[in-house]
């Protein structure tokens, strides 16, 4: 057979790549139901009764006194949203087709677009859900303020690049290693129910407390953010640049692996997940 094999201009292969991670995000919101909307309410419905949980919680065991000034909601929202978009992406790139997949036939599709496509749907679907979830509160319960909001919102996107970046290392694993990364995934997602510190706040931690948290980038990420959401909390035991310093090692760290498990993996590897 012949195959005539042209090359396209920069501009032509970027549109094409961007149509190809349009149509896998679609696809991506579509895998668990047909109807895209149903994906988006199933998150919306998960948020709200994250919140409510731990709303109860902290009203039952009377913690509300230790979290910050303002509007105990948006407080308890703050934590919430970046751990379930943290973990939401984390799992979606770890779960992503990978070189072996019957996706990967389909020129000019790649693995590069595949974890792509999964982040950005992740982050399509959080985004959304707690857009609305924000502006039915503002809207029919309270006027709330959010000191910074590009800050917050900031704080929100670092946090799914974090999650974006340890996901890539997992993934580069996941060939050699199926069981294990998938009991590892779970493990940290389980653990940064309470790692990710969304329960309190840095500030009012005893420095041995504050070392059993701080290595954890999600947790510089949410404290970060309720110092841009509330105009009297100012985060001194977290930084903004550790988790963007850890994130990019973690994401280069991440692409050499799935460079070197695009070029070594086989079908027969796929089999023994």
């Amino acid at each position: 057979m012949f195959y005539n094999s042209r090359k396209d201009s920069g501009l032509v292969a970027t549109f094409t790549i961007a149509e190809l991670i349009y149509h896998s995000i679609a696809r991506k919101i579509r895998k668990s139901h047909r109807n895209a909307l149903m994906s988006i309410i199933v998150n919306l419905l998960q948020l709200v009764v994250f919140v409510l949980a731990f709303y109860v919680m902290f009203t039952l065991l009377g913690l509300r006194s230790s979290a910050v000034r303002g509007d105990f909601l948006l407080y308890l929202m703050s934590g919430i949203f970046l751990y379930m978009t943290h973990t939401k992406t984390l799992g979606a790139v770890v779960g992503s087709e990978g070189p072996t997949s019957p996706m990967m036939l389909h020129a000019p599709m790649n693995t590069i677009i595949a974890i792509l496509s999964s982040a950005l749907s992740a982050l399509y679907i959080q985004v959304l859900s707690l857009s609305l979830i924000l502006f039915v509160y503002y809207v029919a319960f309270k006027h709330f303020v959010i000191e910074d909001p590009a800050g917050a919102f900031g704080m929100l996107m670092l946090a799914w690049f974090s999650g974006l970046s340890i996901g890539m290392v997992l993934l580069a694993i996941k060939p050699w290693f199926p069981t294990a990364v998938g009991m590892i995934t779970l493990i940290y997602q389980r653990a940064n129910m309470i790692a990710s510190g969304k329960m309190f706040l840095a500030n009012s931690l005893p420095t041995f407390m504050l070392n059993m948290f701080d290595w954890n980038p999600l947790f510089h990420c949410i404290d970060q953010a309720r110092g841009f959401t509330f105009i009297n909390y100012f985060p001194r035991n977290s930084s903004i640049t550790y988790p963007i310093i850890v994130s990019l090692v973690f994401l280069m760290i991440g692409l050499m692996g799935e460079f070197y498990a695009r070029k070594n993996s086989s079908v027969s590897l796929s089999a023994r997940r």
